[in-house]
């Protein structure tokens, strides 16, 4: 395996995110639960990263360690999150239309599978590479840019998670802290902190290989028209449309990027 990483790692990233999403698919749909789920997301995220960069030996730069250590610090610190929450809530509501049906089921594993693979393809290139490899300002930039978004998306997670579980607020929406300036925050810190990490790696594309900033463009297409603010976005209007005050909260609210309220 450490062979075919080094020599083909995208191959390789494609194949370790079959293995994890297949193990845990069989759990999820043998035991109908969805406690598993975003875990083995996080989870092919943190082992893929070391894997690529531990291929060739310890012959890697900081720079590339920085890299997969913010990889699966942000693994560990999402998988915890979602693990956590979905031990209270026993369900997760995108799948009621799945959790039985084995064709929308397998679709969604699929779909994961592949997000995960295309996602890690600018760090499979990256993480693999040897030679100079050294600070610049523009990776300097890229770190910034991940340490804003992944600070802007454990606040406002704990923020919800806090809200959500205080059974004074049964019924309500989440529109306080950083929810008061964005209806998902979260998202805007995940698209944030990983076009940061892409960023990183640019001085480093060559020919070809910028076509691995595909990652970053899908994981934002994902959240903004498939998996992410479509889902909740009609959660929500299905419990709240009909409240003047949720209709003006979304009149007022910017869908994604932290701005002030519109008047």
């Amino acid at each position: 395996m450490i062979t075919l990483v080094s020599s083909h790692p995208f191959i390789a990233s494609i194949i370790l995110s079959v293995i994890v999403n297949l193990f845990f698919f069989t759990i999820a749909f043998s035991f109908k639960t969805d406690k598993v789920t975003d875990l083995s997301y996080s989870l092919s995220f943190v082992l893929l990263a070391p894997l690529l960069l531990l291929s060739s030996g310890s012959d890697y730069s900081v720079m590339q360690f920085i890299v997969t250590s913010l990889i699966i610090l942000w693994g560990i610190r999402l998988g915890y999150y979602l693990l956590k929450r979905i031990l209270i809530t026993k369900t997760d509501e995108r799948f009621d239309d799945k959790r039985n049906n084995p064709a929308n089921l397998v679709r969604f594993w699929i779909l994961q599978t592949v997000a995960v693979w295309l996602i890690m393809l600018p760090y499979s290139y990256f993480l693999t590479l040897r030679g100079n490899i050294e600070f610049n300002i523009i990776s300097i930039i890229g770190f910034t840019i991940f340490l804003t978004g992944f600070i802007i998306e454990i606040i406002s997670d704990r923020q919800k998670f806090n809200f959500k579980n205080n059974p004074e607020n049964k019924g309500r929406w989440m529109e306080k802290g950083l929810w008061k300036y964005s209806r998902h925050p979260n998202y805007y810190g995940e698209i944030l902190l990983w076009w940061g990490l892409f960023v990183t790696t640019i001085p480093f594309q060559k020919g070809l290989s910028f076509i691995t900033v595909l990652g970053p463009i899908i994981i934002t297409l994902l959240l903004l028209f498939v998996s992410g603010i479509p889902l909740l976005e009609k959660s929500a209007d299905k419990k709240y449309g009909n409240n003047q005050d949720y209709i003006l909260y979304k009149k007022t609210t910017s869908l994604l990027v932290l701005l002030p309220k519109r008047k």
